[in-house]
This record gives C-alpha cells, structure tokens and sequence, in this order.
C-alpha cells in the first residue's frame, strides 16, 4: 500500500506538469503561421489585383506555390491553371479544387480567372 501511494503521489505532479504541453509545427512557413481564413482573403486580395497579360512568373511571385497546378496544350497552346484556396466549403481542413480559383495561363500570359473562364476551355 505504501509503494502505491509514493508511486500516485510522484506521478500526479509529473502528468500534471505535462498536461500543459504544446508542440508547434510548422515555423515561418506562409501556411501555418495563420488560420485558412486569412489565407483565403489574401489570395481574394491578390487576385482581385491581377491584370490580364501578366507573366505567369510575376504572379506566382505574388501569389506563391499554387495549391493546385495543371499543364496541358490545348489547340497548340501550352495552357497551365493555378489554382489558389479563395473559399471554404468543406470544414475538414483540406483544400479541395472546388475551394479555389483558377488562373489561366496560355504560352505564359495570365489569360482569365474564375469558374467560368476555366468551364470555357
């Protein structure tokens, strides 16, 4: 009985003291260092200033490593689409297609945005 009660008694405080942990990962990576919200509305700010023509290099610079990206040649033109989370739709913490905005690039000129530019290829 006395080895049980030095033993409870020196566990207790430890599991206690440790209760309180927190791991962080992730650091200084864009991502992570604030809530998908603001991710969404960056993006929704950083497209919104986009102008047709831009290179397609200038924009990812601006917007970063897209979350979605698809190359393919369409008539003889190199055609690539960026897709950028803009809106939640699913509260599962993944980014799916259908939570993006496209961005349409033709021989690396942005071209058009949006659902009804990329439903027109």
């Amino acid at each position: 009985m006395k080895k049980s009660l030095v033993l409870l008694l020196t566990a207790l405080p430890l599991t206690m003291a440790l209760s309180g942990c927190v791991v962080s990962v992730g650091g200084d990576d864009d991502h992570y260092g604030y809530d998908l919200g603001d991710r969404e509305y960056e993006n929704r700010k950083k497209i919104a200033r986009l102008q047709l023509n831009t290179p397609f290099a200038d924009v990812q610079s601006r917007l970063g490593v897209a979350d979605f990206n698809e190359v393919y040649q369409k008539e003889g033109e190199n055609v690539q689409v960026l897709y950028y989370r803009t809106n939640r739709k699913h509260k599962d913490g993944i980014t799916t297609k259908d939570e993006c905005t496209p961005l349409i690039f033709r021989d690396g000129l942005l071209v058009s945005w949006g659902e009804m530019a990329y439903a027109q290829l």
